[in-house]
C-alpha cells in the first residue's frame, strides 16, 4: 500500500517542500495532488487559506529500485556515469560506462560483486516472491574476466597434463569458480574440484585418479562440479 500524507503551505511550492522533508525521499519518487490553491481572503486578510497538497509516495519496481540506489552510490563519489538497462533471461542487467572506474571494480571484481549484492538487497527489500536478479557490470567486465578465466584455465590444466602436479588457484568467488569448471568439464584426464571455505574457497585442478601425464594432448576436461 502505497504512503500518502497531506501538507499545508504558504504557496503550492511550499507545501512539496513540507511533504518531501516529513517523508524524506526525492522528488521523483513522489506524486503529488494539488487539493487547495492558497488564497489570500478578503482584503488580503481576512479567510485566507494555505496552499494543501496530497503527497503519494509511488511504488517502485525492482528494477528501479536497483537504478536509485546505484545512482545514489555514484553521486554519493561524484562520478560520473551513464547506466545502460538491459533485461533477459538471467535478470536486469546495469551496464556502468564511464571513465576511472576501476575503483567500482576492485581486485578481481571484488568491489563490483559487492555493489551487485547490494543492489540486489535494495531492490528486493520487503518482497517474499518474484524477486529480481540484479546483475550489475562496467563496460562488460564480466564477459571480459570470464573470458580470461577461461584461457587461464585451458592454460593451467594443459600444464597439469604436461607436469602431473595438481594446481590450486587463487580463491574466487562461485561464479568465478563455476567458469572454472565449465571450461575444462569435457577432459578425459583433468579433473576440477573446489576446496576450502568462503571466501577462500579455492579451485583445484588436477590430474583424474588413473590419469598419465600427456605431452600432446588437447583433449577437453571434466570436472566435478560445486
Amino acid at each position: 500500500m502505497a504512503l500518502e500524507i497531506e501538507k499545508t503551505g504558504k504557496t503550492v511550492e511550499a507545501a512539496k517542500q513540507a511533504a518531501l522533508d516529513e517523508l524524506q525521499v526525492n522528488e521523483d519518487m513522489v506524486s503529488f495532488e494539488v487539493i487547495n490553491e492558497p488564497s489570500k481572503g478578503f482584503l488580503g486578510m481576512f479567510g485566507s487559506k494555505p496552499a494543501r497538497v496530497k503527497a503519494v509516495v509511488r511504488d517502485f519496481t525492482p528494477a528501479e529500485k536497483a537504478e536509485k540506489f546505484l545512482n545514489d552510490i555514484l553521486q554519493a563519489m561524484s562520478l560520473e556515469v551513464s547506466i545502460d538497462k538491459e533485461e533477459n533471461e538471467e535478470g536486469v542487467v546495469f551496464n556502468l560506462i564511464g571513465e576511472n572506474l576501476g575503483i567500482l571494480i576492485g581486485k578481481h571484481g571484488q568491489t563490483l560483486d559487492s555493489l551487485q549484492y547490494l543492489s540486489n538487497l535494495a531492490a528486493n527489500k520487503g518482497m517474499m516472491e518474484n524477486k529480481v536478479r540484479i546483475i550489475i557490470d562496467i563496460e562488460n567486465y564480466r564477459s571480459r574476466r570470464e573470458g580470461t578465466l577461461r584461457r587461464l584455465a585451458l592454460r593451467l590444466a594443459d600444464k597439469v597434463r604436461r607436469t602431473g602436479d595438481r594446481i590450486v588457484l587463487e580463491p574466487m568467488n562461485r561464479h568465478e569458480r563455476k567458469i572454472i569448471h565449465m571450461a575444462l568439464q569435457d577432459n578425459r584426464r583433468i579433473s576440477t574440484y573446489s576446496s576450502g571455505e568462503e571466501p577462500y574457497r579455492k579451485v583445484v585442478i588436477e590430474l583424474k585418479r588413473g590419469g598419465r601425464r600427456d605431452y600432446g594432448s588437447n583433449d577437453s576436461y571434466k570436472t566435478n562440479e560445486e
